[in-house]
């Protein structure tokens, strides 16, 4: 919106406008413009969930330091959807159909995370939405979004072709070939690559919402992630960083950098608010949202698996509850962690939460730093 008043509009009755045509300077405008939003309209926001005693519920079985933090303001990922989405519309060119499926996936993710929310708010329970029905409504998000880009492939606007870390030749893409030419058989060779991106998108969804168990803990390695794919997204669609970093390059993920700028002025802003001890939650709205909206981005960019690194830590949360769910199961009752997700593992050893939350940072911030050299590193 701002991007053609400021650049398309007024640049040729003022030149310093300029600045605006830049992918930089709408970032960095984004991600300031994201936090300060997130920052001034999160106390009216709280005060707002304390009138309606919008708390969070605590599981009786989770660690009972946390029984405290009962009836602390939830759902605050609603502002951070809000953080994301405003800044999104006023510095990226709209005509960008990249921008509107990463805003697509972050809202429809953060709404099946506020039926969730809203559910468990009216029962003043933590029961929501049953685990099958999320999972649904999950698989079915994920599916749609891989048919887009199907469609958007068949228009030559995306390649289904995966980057993979140190290797430079190999880049598969899951469809099978052979079965694309006939339409009675499009959707078998097709299937591969749908199932894929929503395992993909589902799992990182679910992984950050795991996470989110400790003050600050998922936002703050969502700060982390989604600065990570600011950098990825700029290089992939700028000419000379993706020749010299040997990526396939791109022109029209450049608008993403906008979003994910977005994604992390807001995640830092709402960091102001939840950092131990939090004043709010993100619940479920914010966490399905970000984890959605990660995978997505992750995907348009075809950097699937440098999300595991990316995102390193919440995978590392994800597979832990995995594992012990299995262990508990196939070994008759015997957990392989005191209890997961595995941060409430440390907390029964003994570490304080805050350490957890500072030593996890460090963690995201290292796989983060170690996805980024793998760029040049093949």
């Amino acid at each position: 919106m701002l991007y053609f008043l400021l650049y398309e509009q007024l640049y040729r009755h003022f030149s310093p406008f300029r600045l605006f045509s830049y992918v930089t300077a709408r970032t960095a405008f984004a991600s300031l413009t994201a936090l300060f939003l997130c920052v001034a309209l999160g106390p009216w926001l709280i005060h707002k969930l304390r009138e309606f005693q919008i708390g969070q519920y605590i599981r009786e079985e989770g660690p009972k330091s946390h029984q405290k933090k009962a009836g602390t303001p939830t759902m605050g990922g609603v502002l951070i959807v809000i953080s994301i989405v405003v800044p999104t519309i006023l510095w990226a060119d709209l005509r960008s159909r990249y921008v509107w499926i990463a805003l697509a996936s972050l809202i429809g993710y953060g709404w099946i995370g506020f039926m969730d929310d809203y559910a468990k708010v009216t029962r003043k329970r933590n029961l929501g939405l049953s685990g099958r029905a999320k999972l649904v409504y999950q698989f079915l998000f994920g599916f749609v979004f891989a048919a887009t880009l199907l469609v958007m492939r068949a228009y030559g606007d995306f390649n289904t072709a995966m980057n993979i870390p140190f290797i430079k030749n190999y880049q598969p893409s899951l469809l099978i070939p052979s079965l694309l030419h006939n339409p009675w058989t499009y959707a078998i060779g097709a299937a591969p690559f749908c199932v894929f991106v929503a395992l993909v998108v589902v799992f990182s969804s679910n992984a950050v919402n795991l996470t989110d168990g400790l003050d600050g803990l998922a936002i703050g390695l969502m700060v982390i992630a989604a600065g990570a794919l600011t950098i990825l997204t700029y290089a992939g669609g700028h000419a000379t960083l993706a020749e010299y970093l040997q990526l396939a390059r791109n022109p029209r993920t450049s608008e993403l950098t906008i979003f994910c700028g977005s994604m992390t002025g807001a995640s830092l802003g709402f960091l102001w608010y939840n950092a131990h001890p939090a004043e709010i939650f993100m619940g479920d709205v914010g966490a399905l949202g970000l984890g959605g909206a990660m995978a997505v981005v992750a995907v348009l960019i075809k950097q699937e698996v440098l999300l595991l690194f990316i995102g390193g830590v919440f995978m590392i949360e994800a597979v832990s509850v995995i594992l012990q769910v299995g262990s508990y199961r196939l070994r008759n009752g015997k957990r392989l962690f005191k209890m997961a997700p595995i941060h409430h593992h440390f907390e029964a050893l003994g570490w304080t939460e805050s350490k957890i939350i500072v030593r996890f940072w460090i963690a995201g911030l290292v796989l983060a730093l170690f996805a980024l050299t793998t760029l040049k590193l093949r």
